[in-house]
């Protein structure tokens, strides 16, 4: 698909050029991949194309696409602002292969190939909440995205997830000119938003400061759902000489939300027709709290709002967190460059819910800095003149977690959503507490760790509570040879000392609080062959190897079995086997690239332990930028399975939760739910995941200031849990805008239309597919956002 549409666009795009070539102007860049306006003929044209991205960290500084010997995206300001992308999830209007979960309505970490990914912010790793379930993340600091396919690179360093990656490129202020703007939105449920962002020189030519604050105010189309957050980013440029730069930034973020989980009880008859099976579970013991191996007599089948989700008034949910960024860069001479970059996040989590779920961060405390030498030169090698980039440097992370959770008496299959809020409540009985330690007046948690209890070896429940510092400190090189214009070669290797204490933070009363320690010697390496036959074409092939740690809540390490820290936490081989074609014709108005992939990695499951998975497929993407006229095109095919490995889900399957009394509503098997499965190793399909996606966006621009997009989104049919019991059909999102703007005055207003065919679509609500056979998240209907923006 998208290769034909390469075709098609070279002939439309060279009877487009021989009209108006475009004469691009050099800019002063606003960040390291300046993705921002380029001046064409006096007047202005948003950035499409990835060949005006420079990626640059991962493989080197200043790298160009086609020098990039790995599949990357790059969004730049105007795409995110064409096609909506608010947060992580929405890159899969762009990206191929990156479809994703919902994450309980608040995703925190981005999914590419089938798998969870990382998120960098100016080449630095960001904490990722609790395996993918954490904090929402504002994109009030973000200058554009690079959306990066399989494990980071040696330079970024050994991470928990090798999905890919995505760098986060911060906004810098400008050194010449004053100006920014003030936006102001409002969309359908109340969803009521403001940004204001302004840069000014304080020396013209060497500093300057900018400031960009974002406020939200939103309802929600979902029940008893909502979003209230502020974000205020503040940043610093010094260029004291022609040879050196540096840029400082801090960020702090305030958000209340909700957790959203969706509608339980996803029989196919859900999916496809929006009907209901009513009627509460009973537990074994009588009780209708939900619980473990609760029944349910079904009552009758209703259609269900879809906006009558598994939240609840009285939920708490809120997080603060703090990020500084430091970075310095000096040319020391023609061909040495000296790149030090520090990063300090703090992050404060109080999560309380009706259900039984707590998760409570204390404090996260992560600092980390890198310190690299890119040696740039022309050498000698067997006679010939080559040239060869050199990137060595040394790398220490901190990470402290101080936090406590909860979540082995919550159970949502048993929950009658069309009852009283009170059928959600679980209020936990005298055992459950006696099996859980008091952290404040009527709130339990787990221990960090098991203890014996009347006369029982294992007395108490267990989360992902912890106490625990790790410390890693690695060295790296990372070596590039050009042969010549068309051959090169890249290798890069790296090793670190990786140190993890964990202790118990609240033993039960007249316990000594367990503690381990654990150390571990992480090794990776990657490596490319690139080949040019000429200017517009590369072909490459790369393959990565690395360890990976498997690590919870803030990126803590609990204790596990024995109240000892698992060793499967540490040296988790992850690889990555690569090769792909990318084309850009030279001052062309398109680019395409298509890439084949083979990668394993693990899953961490909620009960701590780690599964193996293999994943292959197919990435293509397309991009095209005339005058008028922009457009992008993307699709992927994954093969996801197990790796001859375990897979465990909250249910065996739905129909558990219902005995068979009522046949002819739902034919149940009577066991009971949850009932915490747990599959034999094997080689299957992993749920919750489409094998196909496509993606595909067009919009237009008139002389005088009216614009608009289309822009759509495809996924085939695919299981929802892991027997294969429920299967989500093929579906396809429709989204438009329409905008206009008064070049004299700067002002622009913009309508967004989202969902246009008002689609009955569904998602999962987590990654690895746990929640498969208990919930299923609702996709938004047809809504708007409607704003204003001003410039200055």
């Amino acid at each position: 698909m998208a290769f034909a549409l390469a075709l098609v666009s070279a002939h439309a795009a060279a009877a487009d050029a021989t009209q108006d070539k475009p004469k691009a102007t050099t800019q002063d860049k606003s960040s390291a991949t300046n993705l921002g306006t380029v001046e064409v003929k006096g007047t202005s044209r948003q950035a499409i194309l990835p060949t005006a991205a420079t990626i640059d960290g991962p493989f080197g500084p200043g790298r160009s696409m086609l020098d990039t010997p790995r599949s990357v995206t790059p969004i730049s300001a105007d795409l995110m602002r064409a096609t909506g992308v608010n947060n992580l999830r929405d890159i899969m209007k762009l990206a191929p292969d990156t479809y994703s979960p919902t994450d309980f309505g608040a995703p925190s970490l981005p999914d590419i190939r089938g798998q969870l990914g990382e998120v960098f912010e100016d080449g630095m790793r960001q904490q990722g909440g609790n395996n993918g379930f954490g904090l929402p993340l504002s994109f009030n600091a973000v200058d554009s995205i690079n959306v990066v396919k399989g494990p980071p690179p040696v330079v970024l360093g050994t991470t928990q997830r090798v999905g890919g990656f995505v760098d986060l490129q911060l906004k810098r202020p400008d050194l010449d000119t004053s100006g920014g703007f003030v936006e102001l939105g409002s969309g359908s449920w109340n969803r009521n938003w403001g940004q204001l962002d302004y840069s000014t020189p304080i020396t013209p030519g060497k500093s300057a400061l900018r400031l960009s604050v974002e406020d939200h105010n939103e309802g929600s189309y979902y029940d008893y759902a909502h979003h209230h957050s502020q974000d205020v980013f503040l940043a610093y440029r010094l260029k004291p000489d022609a040879v050196s730069e540096l840029n400082a930034s801090v960020e702090y973020y305030h958000v209340n939300f909700t957790d959203i989980a969706g509608i339980n009880r996803p029989t196919q008859n859900l999916i496809d027709h929006g009907l209901y099976v009513t009627g509460q579970g009973v537990q074994p013991d009588g009780s209708t709290v939900p619980g473990a191996f609760a029944v349910i007599s079904p009552t009758g089948e209703v259609r269900i709002p879809r906006h009558r989700v598994l939240t609840d008034p009285a939920d708490r949910d809120s997080v603060r967190t703090w990020i500084a960024h430091l970075r310095y860069e000096r040319s020391l001479s023609d061909e040495t460059r000296y790149i030090s970059r520090t990063y300090y996040q703090h992050l404060e989590r109080n999560e309380v819910a009706n259900d039984s779920f707590v998760e409570i961060i204390k404090g996260a405390d992560t600092a980390e800095h890198r310190s690299e030498l890119v040696l740039d030169r022309d050498a000698d090698l067997f006679g010939h003149t080559t040239h060869q980039q050199t990137d060595l440097g040394i790398d220490v992370r901190w990470n402290h977690v101080l936090g406590y959770s909860q979540f082995d008496t919550e159970a949502d299959l048993p929950v009658d959503l069309t009852g009283p809020i009170s059928n959600r409540r679980i209020p936990l009985t005298s055992a459950q507490q006696a099996q859980l330690v008091l952290l404040r007046p009527g709130l339990y948690v787990s221990p960090g760790a098991q203890y014996p209890r009347n006369g029982q070896a294992a007395g108490y429940l267990l989360s992902d509570t912890t106490d625990s510092n790790s410390y890693q400190s690695g060295v790296f090189v990372q070596h590039e040879i050009r042969f010549t214009p068309q051959w090169s070669v890249m290798a890069g290797v790296r090793g670190d000392e990786y140190y993890v204490t964990a202790k118990d933070p609240i033993p039960p009363p007249g316990q000594l609080a367990a503690h381990d320690g654990a150390h571990h010697f992480l090794k990776a390496a990657n490596g490319s062959v690139t080949w040019k036959p000429v200017d517009a074409i590369a072909l490459y092939a790369a393959g990565s190897y690395s360890q990976s740690t498997s690590n919870s809540i803030g990126g803590g390490t609990p204790l596990g079995a024995g109240n000892r820290i698992d060793p499967a936490s540490f040296a988790t081989d992850s690889t990555l086997y690569e090769i792909g074609l990318k084309l850009a014709p030279p001052q062309g108005r398109w680019y395409a690239d298509v890439s084949l992939f083979d990668q394993t990695r693990s899953l961490r499951n909620r009960d701590g332990s780690n599964s193996g998975i293999h994943t292959k497929g197919l990435d293509a993407q397309w991009f095209y930028q005339a005058r008028h006229l922009f457009a992008s095109a993307g699709i992927s095919y994954l093969d996801a399975r197990y790796d001859h490995s375990a897979s465990f889900q909250d249910s065996v399957q739905v129909l558990d939760a219902f005995d068979n009394s009522r046949p002819d509503i739902v034919a149940g098997t009577g066991v009971g739910a949850p009932n915490f499965a747990a599959f034999p190793p094997s080689t299957r399909r992993v749920q919750g995941l489409p094998t196909v996606t496509a993606s595909a966006l067009v919009g237009y621009n008139f002389d005088n200031g009216l614009g608009g997009t289309l822009s759509g989104n495809y996924t085939n049919a695919f299981p929802l849990d892991y027997l294969a019991t429920v299967w989500i059909r093929a579906q396809y999102t429709l989204d438009a805008s329409v905008y206009f703007r008064w070049k004299t005055t700067g002002t622009e207003v913009r309508l967004a239309m989202n969902n246009l065919t008002n689609q009955k679509n569904w998602a999962p609500v987590f990654d690895g597919g746990y929640f498969g056979s208990t919930d299923v998240f609702p996709e938004l209907p047809f809504n708007l956002m409607f704003s204003v923006r001003q410039s200055f």
